[in-house]
């Protein structure tokens, strides 16, 4: 095990690993475009259908079933199943990974949206409707706004969710991180696949901390005072 640590330290250490074309330095960015493609996609599906369901909804709704369905049925299909699927319809590399993270990703969102939008303060949502403002105004200015804590939430834990999964690319021809630890349990380098490890492990960490931060810039000032009193 020390031999191995020691091999990880000295991988680390080089740094030719780190920019040379293809080295650590470019894997990382690749894998973090992979991320962003794969939670762009899902969130663009996922949240506005789970904003307008906990919009129809509202507080004592039963459309929560089919957030359940929905999420369940994506659930059950493992991101690797998903990734060879594809490969055995020819599609490998990249966009596989992508196609088959934002599936993970989409459900975390999609209940986000969902449990925000429905749990927004029906004072609130009542005063607005008593103005007279129209359904798509009372959940663009009204819901929304109150419901950003949980799709911050969401967003947050689906990005941390997709960067860990994204190694699974290298399994199907993709880039990212993968690469390095697939590359190291090849050639039977271990100290360079605990390498791999680690630095995952550490985007997954740093990306959590800088989203923890956006999720409280996103969330409105008084909502913010209100979790703190607590």
């Amino acid at each position: 095990m020390s031999d191995v640590l020691a091999q990880a330290l000295r991988y680390l250490n080089d740094p030719l690993v780190w920019t040379r074309d293809g080295g650590l330095l470019d894997l990382t960015r690749e894998h973090l475009l992979m991320t962003l493609a794969a939670v762009g996609a899902a969130a663009a599906l996922a949240l506005p259908l789970g904003a307008w369901l906990g919009h129809r909804d509202g507080p004592g709704g039963r459309g929560s079933g089919i957030v359940v369905a929905l999420s369940n049925t994506s659930r059950a299909l493992p991101t690797l199943a998903i990734i060879l699927l594809l490969a055995t319809a020819g599609l490998f590399g990249d966009t596989a990974t992508i196609l088959a993270a934002g599936v993970f990703a989409a459900p975390v969102l999609l209940a986000g949206a969902y449990d925000g939008v429905r749990g927004a303060d029906p004072a609130a949502r009542d005063a607005a409707r008593g103005l007279g403002l129209s359904p798509a105004r009372v959940l663009w200015q009204v819901e929304a706004p109150l419901a950003a804590p949980l799709v911050a939430a969401g967003v947050r834990t689906a990005v941390v969710q997709v960067v860990a999964t994204i190694p699974l690319a290298a399994l199907a021809g993709g880039g990212g991180l993968g690469q390095v630890i697939a590359f190291g349990m090849g050639t039977q380098r271990y100290g360079q696949v605990l390498a791999g490890g680690v630095l995952v492990a550490g985007l997954c960490l740093l990306i959590d901390a800088v989203l923890a931060v956006a999720q409280r810039l996103a969330t409105p000032r008084p909502l913010r005072a209100r979790a703190t009193r607590r």
